[in-house]
């Protein structure tokens, strides 16, 4: 289970901000930014122990459209109850799906789907994901704009350790 941000500290907050930015950047440089005495050392520890505690992960980001996905949808399902994990799981093997969740509330499985137009993902969801067994209901959106993805989340302020140490 990851730690929360909240048994990390400030620094470990700036490590992560500067990763976020460039995730290549060298440990000697963030331990410039960060300034305060904080060695190239100290942060290659924190960085492998923020890996290893499953705070971040270091991995490219993929962009979709470089690869002719230009059409993204979120699909909201409405699932019979004892299948609601089979289908979830089973909507993550395909690989026009980028995100999948069980939700509590009016749906009960979210996924996102990428494809090269809206004909491809009506035909997924309508031949694919509709025929599921278990699945009562979809609800697609098409998401014509994102203003700010997953990846870009940034982690607040009130939620580290104020003190350093």
């Amino acid at each position: 289970m990851p730690k929360t941000m909240s048994e990390n500290d400030i620094i470990d907050r700036k490590i992560v901000e500067l990763l976020m930015d460039d995730g290549r950047m060298a440990a000697a440089e963030i331990a410039r930014n960060i300034g305060g005495g904080i060695s190239e050392r100290v942060v290659r520890y924190r960085i492998n122990r923020m890996i290893d505690d499953k705070v971040i992960q270091i991995r490219p980001i993929v962009n979709p459209q470089a690869f002719g996905l230009t059409t993204r949808a979120d699909v909201v399902l409405e699932v019979e109850s004892d299948a609601i994990m089979e289908v979830a799981r089973k909507a993550m093997e395909y690989e026009c799906v980028s995100y999948a969740a069980c939700s509590i509330g009016e749906m009960d499985v979210s996924i996102q789907v990428v494809g090269r137009d809206t004909a491809e993902i009506y035909r997924f969801v309508t031949e694919v994901i509709g025929k599921m067994p278990g699945v009562r209901k979809t609800t697609t959106s098409i998401v014509p704009i994102v203003l700010k993805d997953v990846y870009q989340w940034r982690i607040p302020h009130d939620a580290v350790v104020k003190k350093v140490g």
